[in-house]
């Protein structure tokens, strides 16, 4: 008998996902022998420390492509953020130093939309009605499953992004071997939350902190190995929101957490690069960073361009103000004073309305 496919076993793992928790085939390999500390310099809410091996810092200027992949919903808020996104890919792609490869929005909607033909898109089903209670990026690792299994993907590696996502600078293939590369959240602290984190990630697999700071996105990844996390991140994710505990605990960083514990039960570890991606307006400038992920609300009042956050200011950008549809094209600038990072992204979406074709009337 040939060895099941990864979309079988999740396929089987959901059928019986409420009459059982034996979900996940905790395989060990791709080990890393490569220790790595995750420490602090007191600044950890803005500047973690960066693990990154010698290999690796020779390694950064890689030209081996990588294939840029984004999971999204059919709704008019993922839908334009994925055409901004997509726009500076193409820009970005023909820089030099780019190993930027081919592009997929991952669909997980069950049913083409109205981008299909403006942005490579593979089509996948969403869970099964109810199950992700409300929590949409649980469909993420199930969409991912359904892609690596389905598609035809020509690259070695992935690169995991997400639809508020802008490239920057020239993306470089910054994984190196079985090595993969991500960007550390501050928030993500496996070893303050061991109590829970061992409910997934049992004692005999290893220290809590084996467990990467970090979420699946943005992460550069072998294919092959990410086809073999892929369904532990699933049903590790599903296990999770099952489990009123964790649920409370975690939030809406669940399903980041539940891919660092099923990339630690297989063993692999990741290059943390603060320099991987910044986040307005807690992060002041653009500098040699390669991605800015615009998921926090930047506000700030008129007279010395000062942040407000917290409290809607008089100037404003924040993606959760046009949930229902696209931001207008040519937005206000912000005042002086405000972080070049904050300036630099509002430029940056303002080009891409005003160049790609019926923004206002998709």
């Amino acid at each position: 008998m040939g060895r099941a496919s990864p979309l079988l076993l999740v396929l089987l793992s959901l059928g019986f996902f409420f009459a059982t928790y034996n979900m996940i085939t905790m395989v060990m390999h791709h080990k890393d022998t490569i220790s790595g500390r995750w420490v602090g310099n007191g600044l950890d809410w803005f500047d973690p420390t960066i693990r990154m091996h010698e290999q690796v810092k020779r390694m950064e200027n890689s030209n081996v492509p990588f294939h840029v992949a984004l999971t999204a919903t059919d709704a008019p808020y993922s839908k334009w953020q994925c055409r901004i996104m997509y726009y500076w890919y193409k820009k970005v792609k023909a820089m030099p130093g780019s190993a930027l490869g081919g592009f997929t929005r991952v669909l997980h909607s069950g049913n083409p939309d109205n981008l299909m033909e403006e942005i490579p898109t593979f089509v996948v089903d969403p869970l099964p009605d109810g199950l992700d209670r409300g929590y949409i990026v649980l469909n993420r690792p199930w969409a991912f499953v359904q892609w690596l299994e389905k598609a035809t993907i020509e690259e070695e590696y992935i690169l995991m992004a997400e639809p508020d996502h802008v490239f920057v600078n020239p993306l470089p293939n910054l994984a190196y071997g079985d090595q993969p590369v991500a960007f550390p959240f501050f928030y993500i602290k496996p070893a303050e939350n061991e109590k829970i984190v061992r409910k997934y990630y049992p004692k005999e697999k290893g220290l809590v902190t084996e467990i990467d700071p970090i979420g699946n996105s943005p992460v550069i990844i072998k294919k092959s190995i990410l086809e073999n996390i892929a369904p532990t991140w699933m049903n590790i994710s599903l296990r999770m929101k099952d489990d009123l505990e964790t649920d409370k605990a975690f939030g809406w960083v669940l399903e980041m957490y539940a891919y660092a514990v099923a990339s630690a039960l297989h063993g692999v570890r990741h290059t943390l690069r603060k320099d991987f991606m910044i986040q307005p307006p807690w992060d002041l400038a653009v500098g040699k960073n390669f991605i800015i992920h615009y998921t926090y609300g930047c506000d700030y009042n008129m007279k010395v361009g000062q942040l407000t956050y917290g409290k809607i200011g008089e100037w404003r950008f924040d993606k959760r103000s046009y949930l229902r549809g696209p931001p207008p094209r040519n937005l206000p600038l912000p005042p002086p004073g405000v972080p070049e990072s904050v300036a630099r992204l509002v430029k940056m979406v303002n080009e891409a309305t005003a160049n790609i074709p019926g923004w206002d009337k998709l």
